[in-house]
């Protein structure tokens, strides 16, 4: 067997793991990783996992992905601070099968099937009783308090503390990898750095119930600016799989933004190329970063691995659009302006708006481009509106001159944001 720990050193993708467990990998070992279906969609921080499981794959490691229908009904208190918001079963259930389809698609992408698994299927029948008397004797109070997941949650005083519910979830986890390495042989367990309470549990736990040693694994959380983690139920904006919910183009774009300092850790973190080729695109754009090399590597390899190829190239060719200055829209067929519509933030405005004309700060904040008239003034003030890649100076009075196609106008604040309206009756 190849080293896998090396492997996943030199990219960074190793937070913690277990002793011994190097010497577990020289043989063939199952391994698992679990998603919690709390939203019906995977984002930018699910893809480290299933990076990683791939690398087990290549390396002849088996891997199981499972599917939290049971835990998806307590809610992990990790890196919470207060109670979850508890899910209809019915909203579970369409959140597993979208989930479910998203890990296949790009698992079958890279590597060889891989078994997929709910943990509602072995825990739904398991009497409370039973549950608190053979699998709870073996944990005491003490120990479950001294997990971070718990102890933030039950010694701050400003919060309202953590419920049994999500008390117990540690202890149904552990169960989860108790149960994979009964039926299935499975002896790692991996997960994000804030993961490793609820993976150490489960360890204890096979070593107490089966006398075997059972080995964990966590690897980095992608956080956003502001320092928080991508979450499928964290607040604010978060760049999702779903197309729905994350345009392809602003998933390209996502990656086309990242900064040369973090670009270095990513282009290591979510590509499959060797360390050979890394180091020589990590020289070259430091050579060239004006040429932004690893953005556009990186922006490619991963829009064509979630979105596809074709989708790829039609993004590409709309950023080139947006961004080339030399390009007139008014040169463009109604096709690629539809085009642009769909990838970027848009909205449908009355034509009967255009009949009289519009000045234009009424304009931006109708269009909802602007939350108000101050801001948008603001920002003419600063001569940093466009329309239809024009600059734009003064309050000017739009009309049907401005619409291409007579049904398209592109707004511009600043060089990235990008806002188009369509006419409609």
């Amino acid at each position: 067997m190849q080293n896998i720990i090396y492997e996943l050193t030199w990219r960074g993708l190793i937070q913690n793991k277990v002793p011994g467990l190097e010497e577990q990998l020289k043989k063939r070992t199952t391994i698992y990783i679990g998603f919690d279906p709390t939203s019906d969609s995977l984002h930018l921080g699910s893809l480290l996992p299933i990076v990683i499981l791939i690398h087990f794959q290549k390396m002849g490691h088996k891997s199981l992905v499972l599917i939290g229908g049971a835990t998806g009904l307590i809610g992990d208190p990790s890196d919470k601070y207060q109670n979850r918001i508890f899910l209809s079963k019915k909203t579970l259930q369409k959140n597993i099968e979208s989930i479910k389809e998203q890990i296949s698609n790009l698992l079958d992408y890279h590597s060889e099937k891989t078994e997929l698994l709910n943990n509602f299927i072995w825990i739904k029948n398991i009497p409370f009783l039973k549950f608190i008397r053979d699998i709870g004797k073996y944990f005491t109070l003490k120990y479950m308090i001294s997990k971070d997941s718990v102890k933030k949650r039950f010694y701050n005083k400003k919060k309202n503390g953590i419920s049994f519910t999500e008390f117990s979830y540690s202890l149904i986890q552990g169960y989860d990898f108790l149960y994979l390495n009964k039926e299935k042989n499975c002896f790692l367990q991996i997960g994000g750095s804030d993961q490793w309470g609820n993976i150490t549990t489960g360890i204890e736990l096979i070593r107490k119930k089966t006398g075997k040693k059972a080995y964990g694994m966590t690897f980095p959380l992608i956080t956003k600016p502001n320092g928080k983690k991508f979450g499928k139920s964290e607040k604010g904006e978060n760049i999702w799989l779903d197309k729905n919910r994350t345009s392809p183009y602003k998933f390209y774009q996502f990656w086309m933004n990242v900064s040369d300092i973090e670009i270095e850790k990513f282009i290591k973190f979510y590509t499959f190329f060797s360390k050979e080729k890394i180091y020589s695109l990590i020289l070259e754009h430091r050579n060239n970063p004006e040429k932004r090399l690893l953005q556009k590597k990186l922006a490619y390899e991963m829009t064509k691995w979630v979105h596809g190829n074709e989708t790829y190239e039609e993004v590409r060719n709309i950023s080139n659009i947006l961004f080339n200055t030399n390009i007139q829209l008014q040169s463009l067929d109604e096709k690629t302006l539809f085009s642009i519509y769909k990838n970027i933030p848009h909205i449908i405005f009355p034509k009967k708006e255009f009949e009289k004309g519009i000045y234009l700060l009424d304009f931006l904040k109708r269009s909802s481009f602007f939350s108000s008239k101050n801001e948008s003034n603001r920002a003419l003030n600063a001569n940093s509106i466009c329309i239809n890649k024009i600059s734009i100076k003064k309050n000017i009075l739009l009309n049907q001159e401005n619409v291409i196609y007579k049904k398209y106008i592109l707004l511009q604040f600043g060089k990235k944001e990008f806002f188009m309206v369509k006419i409609n009756n």
